[in-house]
């Protein structure tokens, strides 16, 4: 543990679980869509739900997804900018299974009407884990670069990407794979403690039987 972990994260306030947290979610969200957002719809779980408007958690989420960071003091204003940008942004509140009490689904709807949705939870010191993506489970923390492939599952394709993350001298300090059915879609979620060459990620997804790479370098 460090200093930052007691002392908590650079903020908008009130809180780093509910608001620091709850941006980074949003704006890992929103980094996963590669096209302007146009709907954002946010289900909030456990201690979300029951103190978002007082914590400023939904102005703090949809400031995420208009790529703010905790810091950022437009966080302040995020729901009057969102309906100025003219994206439809609603909240919900409910259960989600055996999630952790800080925990949000957000789902993102692009201008071109593809549909992204993430769940998240802000575990403490404005820290988050990803857990779902498109309903499949992940996790991973945005603490590091990350690298994530969505692909078809088929032999070969963990090589090949992870042959071009080694051309790029990219360490891995974390992989998780993740599929649905054998032969069905998949995701990788590669966590690197190093910068990552965008060149490299332009020929994963060239890469036969990959669907989609997102290389995310959180602030």
């Amino acid at each position: 543990m460090n200093v930052f972990d007691i002392i908590g994260p650079v903020m908008i306030g009130p809180s780093s679980s509910h608001t620091a947290g709850a941006a980074r979610i949003g704006k890992t969200a929103a980094m996963l869509l590669t096209a302007p957002v146009a709907k954002a719809d946010i289900l909030f779980h456990g201690s979300f739900a029951k103190t978002y408007k007082g914590h400023g958690t939904d102005k703090a989420i949809v400031g995420g997804i208009l790529k703010m960071d905790p810091w950022d003091p437009g966080i302040r204003t995020s729901l009057e900018t969102a309906e100025e940008k003219g994206i439809i942004v609603s909240f919900h509140t409910g259960t989600l299974d055996n999630a952790h009490p800080n925990t949000a689904l957000v789902t993102l709807t692009d201008c071109n009407g593809n549909t992204i949705s993430v769940q998240g939870s802000s575990v403490g010191g404005g820290n988050i884990v990803i857990t779902q993506i498109n309903g499949m489970e992940v996790y991973f923390t945005g603490q590091n670069t990350t690298l994530i492939v969505m692909h078809q599952d088929v032999p070969g394709t963990i090589a090949q990407v992870t042959g071009l993350v080694a051309a790029g001298n990219a360490n891995i300090n974390n992989f998780r794979l993740n599929r649905q059915e054998k032969g069905g879609v998949a995701i990788m979620t590669i966590e690197m403690d190093s910068d990552f060459d965008e060149t490299l990620t332009a020929k994963i997804q060239e890469l036969p039987y990959v669907h989609n790479t997102i290389l995310l370098k959180l602030s």
